[in-house]
């Protein structure tokens, strides 16, 4: 039962990558590889979650993953790194920590500041820029090596 909610949860994942794909006008045929990187970010991210790895280093390893795959993928078909990448870190982005965060901002401007809901606040918003940073140096790392090695010296 686990593994089929599991298997469920992956291919879940390829919705909002195809689907913000389809908003940022990715071509027809390479809606097919954004779902796939939407499959792979995802599942790369809780199979190191279940390593005991904490969140922010799944994602930084997940994004690594995705972002070397990318090059494989625009060398073959010739598109740029963006099309790829942007719609398959959809599903790494901390959707829940940012809205508690907000939400606990919200509590306490309605009902008041209390210690519990600053350190709330404090705790998510921190963990969601954590995990936003992790994406953003995951995704830059391995272009920028790409780049810098692959050179063609006149």
């Amino acid at each position: 039962m686990f593994e089929k909610l599991a298997y469920l949860s992956f291919i879940l994942a390829s919705i909002p990558a195809i689907g913000f794909g389809m908003l940022f006008n990715v071509p027809k045929n390479a809606l097919v590889y954004c779902g796939c990187g939407g499959i792979i970010t995802f599942s790369i991210q809780k199979l190191f979650l279940s390593f005991n790895l904490s969140i922010e280093m799944s994602t930084f390893i997940a994004s690594i993953t995705i972002a070397i795959l990318t090059e494989v993928y625009i060398r073959k078909n010739r598109m740029p790194r963006s099309v790829y990448t942007v719609a398959s870190i959809i599903p790494l982005i901390p959707a829940g920590y940012a809205f508690t965060a907000m939400i606990s901002l919200v509590d306490m401007h309605s009902h008041g500041v209390t210690q519990e809901l600053i350190n709330q606040f404090l705790d998510n918003s921190m963990k969601a820029l954590a995990i936003l940073g992790a994406i953003s140096f995951g995704l830059a790392l391995p272009s920028l090596y790409f780049t810098r090695y692959n050179r063609t010296i006149i």
